[in-house]
């Protein structure tokens, strides 16, 4: 089976999941520090290294936070303002800013030589947002981890039909199960993410064979993984056990102001990210074991043929004391085809080490 596939919105025309190359999100999230001018290098930097899809996120902050939670105070290295309202303001970029931006990215491939754009997405941190999100008519809408929980905000969006994509860090089993019953009564277009809240998340606390149990527990939504550990490896790992999706947080300088800089991936590592899954896509070819191509060199060089132990006269019939198994040239019986060889007479005489080939046997006497 090739696994549940998702039909991604917004007229792209692309296809997730199954047999489908995975879909690489490079999560700028707010690492754009609130400045449209960096988001837009951003933008160009994910598309040069290969990425599909950027994915922002928006927020209406009166309708995602208390009043309380926003006049706190918020001080220390990460800070943009005195309060946490005040933090989360200079970062939160403006409808019309989400629509250039959106329109930019329309034309990445443009400005990269490319015939392909790269898709434009945010997560919805509330459900203002992603009533505004689906205005954009984006390919997906992104729940992030901290509203997998959120089940009426979930509903609320599966119910436009829009693919949903859910992050499901802080979550248990059996709140994710509630998710995918939730979202399949409005649509089937669903994917859950494996994924851990800690930024960056220790190896240990990843565990990546979550997204197997997720494929067997949850087998209509395509399955990936949202990553915020530091490197790249457990994410090709990610893919190598399934991910369909996967997401990255992603910065031009890990220097930045911002607690998300430390497990995000600059540029280079982002290339590097992507080139490693694609090539990890093609080793992973097909279930089926066979001889290959690129093979016959070495079976050439290395491989074993039936050959004569000793010199043996025309008309001998041979028996299994006759024969032995070496590097010879040319090539002829294979060596698991020995016990076949014994009883068939020879046509012609063989000096030690001459190989068995069918011209020197004499036929097969018919069996009726």
């Amino acid at each position: 089976m090739s696994g549940p596939t998702i039909q991604l919105a917004g007229g792209s025309g692309r296809r997730i999941g199954g047999q489908h190359p995975c879909l690489i999100v490079a999560e700028i999230g707010q690492n754009h520090q609130g400045d449209v001018d960096i988001a837009k290098r951003m933008i160009d930097m994910a598309k040069r290294c290969g990425a599909d899809c950027v994915k922002l996120q928006k927020s209406s902050l009166p309708d995602k936070f208390a009043g309380s939670a926003l006049r706190r105070p918020y001080e220390g290295p990460h800070s943009w303002g005195a309060t946490y309202g005040e933090h989360k303001a200079h970062l939160e970029l403006s409808r019309s800013a989400y629509r250039e931006l959106q329109e930019y990215a329309k034309q990445a491939g443009t400005r990269a030589a490319s015939l392909v754009d790269i898709l434009f997405t945010a997560s919805a941190m509330d459900p203002v947002s992603a009533e505004f999100l689906e205005e954009l008519d984006v390919p997906f809408v992104k729940v992030g981890s901290g509203d997998a929980d959120n089940l009426p905000m979930i509903s609320e969006i599966a119910g436009r039909g829009r693919p949903v994509v859910v992050s499901t860090g802080m979550q248990s089993l059996e709140t994710v199960r509630r998710v995918y019953e939730l979202v399949l009564r409005h649509t089937s277009q669903l994917a859950l993410l494996q994924c851990t809240s800690a930024y960056p998340t220790p190896g240990e606390h990843v565990h990546l064979r979550v997204l197997q149990q997720y494929q067997q527990a949850f087998p209509r939504a395509v399955i990936g993984y949202s990553g915020h550990e530091q490197g790249t490896a457990i994410t090709v790992a990610a893919v190598a056990l399934g991910a369909k999706i996967v997401e990255r947080h992603v910065t031009l300088d890990h220097s930045w102001r911002g607690s998300d800089h430390a497990c995000s991936l600059e540029p280079a590592q982002l290339a590097a990210l992507v080139s490693d899954i694609r090539r990890l896509e093609l080793a992973l070819g097909t279930p089926a074991k066979a001889v290959q191509p690129s093979e016959h060199a070495c079976w050439l060089k290395l491989g074993k043929t039936v050959v004569a132990r000793r010199e043996l006269a025309a008309g001998c019939r041979l028996t299994a004391a006759d024969l032995a198994v070496k590097v010879a040239e040319p090539k002829g019986w294979q060596p698991e085809r020995l016990n076949q060889l014994v009883g068939r007479r020879l046509r012609t005489a063989l000096q030690a080490d001459d190989s068995v080939t069918d011209d020197v046997l004499e036929p097969e006497p018919e069996r009726e």
